[in-house]
């Protein structure tokens, strides 16, 4: 198995703490050790298996990418996008 970089690394917020992920193994490693189990439904076992898939060579970093994204979207990790602020004004 090799691991599969991911384009653009994924940051979540933890209670406690933010995480970058940037590979289907690092995914998978959250997913096992940090993941809520209040979200261990449907998109997370989507997310992991695609995630193993891409370790086997059978899918791309962009197919594990996707529905660890929408995991995470789901379970209301995804680390909130700020905006930059505009200080001409």
């Amino acid at each position: 198995m090799d691991d599969v970089r991911f384009a653009e690394p994924i940051t979540l917020k933890f209670q406690s703490s933010e995480r970058k992920v940037a590979s289907s193994w690092e995914a998978i490693e959250c997913m096992r050790q940090q993941w809520p189990d209040r979200a261990r439904g449907r998109s997370w076992r989507a997310a992991y298996r695609t995630c193993l898939d891409a370790l086997d060579g059978w899918r791309t970093a962009r197919d594990a990418r996707k529905p660890f994204v929408r995991a995470a979207r789901k379970a209301g990790l995804l680390a909130s996008a700020r905006k930059p602020v505009d200080h001409a004004g």
